[in-house]
């Protein structure tokens, strides 16, 4: 059966519909690759540190690893900064969405919110207040998202770290990223 792609949703049929959710099971099987594509495209970009973005990411990821952090916790160090390129306001914002389905509520609040924690580094050099983070006080991830910022995040712009390579994480990319999405 021949079955041409749909202009408006209005009008579609039951074989489109059919073929639509078959392609979007084809791309969820294809999630992992498509982070790795994504961690990939931060190659090159120093913004002005000693590396580039995707070895940060591998840094505070293999900081995580190393450190005894469960498998959830590691990848969404790796995850952490994959909104660089697209949204460099808000690129916690863009990690936690991706995220989100597929992680603990408080895991995906930390990514989310680590570019605030992360300010206590430098806002005093923009005039802002480098203990904005402490609005957070009262929410429970709020001590796990000083810990991912101190531990292995700010500390992870080293070129002689001894870093595992992206190839070590995909393992637990795939295991993270075939769980049941909570939507």
């Amino acid at each position: 059966m021949d079955i041409t792609g749909y202009t408006r949703m209005d009008l579609l049929t039951k074989e489109q519909w059919d073929f639509s959710s078959q392609c979007l099971e084809e791309l969820v099987n294809s999630v992992t690759d498509q982070i790795v594509k994504a961690l990939l495209e931060l190659r090159g970009s120093t913004m002005g540190a000693q590396v580039d973005r995707l070895e940060h990411s591998l840094q505070t990821a293999t900081r995580a690893l190393r450190s005894g952090a469960d498998e959830e916790m590691v990848v969404c160090a790796l995850l952490h900064d994959i909104g660089d390129n697209l949204a460099p306001y808000n690129h916690g914002q863009v990690a936690a969405a991706i995220l989100r389905p597929y992680v603990s509520p408080e895991n995906a609040w930390m990514i989310e919110n680590h570019e605030v924690f992360q300010g206590y580094y430098f806002n005093n050099f923009i005039g802002q207040d480098r203990n904005e983070r402490d609005k957070f006080k009262e929410h429970p991830a709020f001590e796990q998202t000083i810990i991912f910022c101190d531990r292995w995040d700010q500390l992870s712009f080293d070129p002689n770290y001894d870093t595992l390579s992206l190839s070590c994480f995909r393992p637990m990319l795939e295991s993270i990223f075939s769980r049941e999405p909570r939507l």
